[in-house]
């Protein structure tokens, strides 16, 4: 077992490796070599990539794709995608392009709050300490001028502060809730640094006040922080036709297919085990464009996932309906999200891909992930209530097969007719990758 290294963040990238390659990897040649495989040639974009992360060794790929023909609000959009599932972009593309020829998504912006609250524990009177706060809220705001200067010069900024008690579930627990409007950035740092701001003016006013007793003044922060979870901060968008407009899918006829998917999506109104991966597959559209634009997709995913549990239990984030012979879907999440600051200042992939959605603002880009997410959801129920995932998941696996199994170009060429009509998973391609006749 290799002893405790003391720091290791301070060796040069030659010795990181050297130490990692001798503790755990038995002095292997290839890990070096794989990771100088992967650095970037130029230099000042592989200086701007380690930066963006601690003890950086080398670059980890993931292929990044575009979905043409997604047609959102009547504006035609080609998708930037980053994920290595391998059939989320031939659905994407096989949805936007279904959808395209039957009037497109149509998506709007319900709000978008965020929020953030300072944490901690009083002892004194509620109802003071209420009093207290809405007689001083202009100053609480007004003491983050410095901060927030900018900010409201674009429109956004503080909008509300609040007390909320909290000492039913925790002794003593108490919140003051702010609301912040970020505009265009995804807004982490804005918001800690003023409710970091807020707490010490907070701090400061309870002690000076004379709404309590010394003895009643005692006041622990606990921390300021933002919350990831932004009910406030809603999207929406949705697709509809006529049932007759549908067709026949993978042959079956329109009304019979819409009965089926509708009740697929019921099914994940009401059942944990289907509305969890129901939500995944909303969410390998959501994730793959939040990747290529900069954005924090662990907070989305947070946010969105307890969305979906906001009635007391976890269900589908999507609906499905057929009134008077109108089928339709639709998808309301919460999302955060950015087009300026951070990493979509810096990385030169995250600003091709902006630019590829035409520059959108925050509230745009919140549009279009929505409509990506539904676009997905749509894919991924089509197959599942018709030909099954399977087919056409395993049709898009197969190159991954073939490379694992190192079959050559001869092999994979063939491959795509002599799977037509067979089953695909590993055991099948080690057989044909055995066929002397197609060497």
């Amino acid at each position: 077992m290799p002893e405790k290294i003391i720091g290791f963040s301070k060796l040069s990238r030659e010795d990181k490796i050297s130490w990692i390659s001798s503790n755990f990897l038995n002095e292997s040649s290839e890990f070096k070599k794989i990771l100088n495989s992967y650095l970037n040639n130029d230099t000042e974009i592989q200086s701007l990539h380690n930066s963006f992360s601690e003890n950086s060794i080398s670059n980890f790929y993931l292929p990044y794709s575009v979905s043409p023909n997604f047609l959102i609000n009547n504006k035609n959009y080609c998708i930037p995608l980053v994920t290595e599932e391998s059939s989320v972009v031939a659905a994407l593309s096989n949805s936007s392009k279904f959808w395209f020829e039957r009037g497109g998504f149509k998506s709007n912006i319900i709000n978008n709050l965020k929020n953030g609250q300072i944490h901690f524990m009083f002892k004194g009177k509620k109802k003071l300490l209420e009093k207290l706060i809405n007689d001083n809220v202009l100053d609480l705001i007004k003491s983050t001028d410095e901060i927030t200067k900018r900010m409201r010069a674009r429109g956004g900024g503080i909008k509300k502060i609040k007390l909320i008690d909290k000492s039913s579930d925790l002794k003593d627990y108490l919140q003051l809730s702010v609301d912040f409007i970020t505009v265009d950035s995804m807004g982490a740092n804005f918001i800690n640094s003023c409710l970091e701001k807020i707490s010490k003016t907070f701090k400061e006013l309870i002690i000076k006040s004379n709404y309590f007793k010394d003895s009643e003044k005692d006041i622990k922060i606990i921390m300021s922080i933002l919350s990831n979870y932004t009910p406030d901060c809603l999207v929406e968008a949705s697709v509809e036709c006529n049932l007759d407009e549908l067709g026949t899918i993978e042959g079956l006829p329109s009304r019979e297919f819409a009965s089926k998917f509708k009740s697929a999506f019921d099914i994940a109104q009401i059942d944990i085990n289907r509305a969890v991966t129901h939500n995944k597959g909303i969410m390998n559209g959501i994730d793959a464009v939040l990747i290529s634009t900069g954005n924090d997709f662990r907070a989305v995913e947070a946010g969105i996932h307890a969305y979906a549990s906001s009635d007391g239990y976890y269900k589908s984030l999507s609906q499905c309906s057929i009134i008077n012979d109108n089928f339709k879907i639709s998808l309301k999440i919460p999302v955060s999200v950015g087009t300026v600051g951070g990493i979509t200042d810096l990385h030169p992939m995250v600003k091709l891909s902006l630019q590829m959605l035409g520059n959108p603002t925050s509230l745009d880009l919140m549009k279009i992930i929505c409509s990506v997410g539904l676009a997905q959801n749509f894919a991924a129920v089509k197959s599942l209530v018709s030909s099954g995932i399977q087919k056409g998941h395993m049709k898009m696996h197969l190159i991954n097969l073939l490379i694992k199994n190192s079959a050559n170009k001869t092999q994979i060429e063939n491959s795509k007719e002599y799977f037509k009509d067979k089953e695909i998973n590993n055991q099948s391609v080690i057989e044909f990758l055995n066929l002397k006749n197609l060497k």
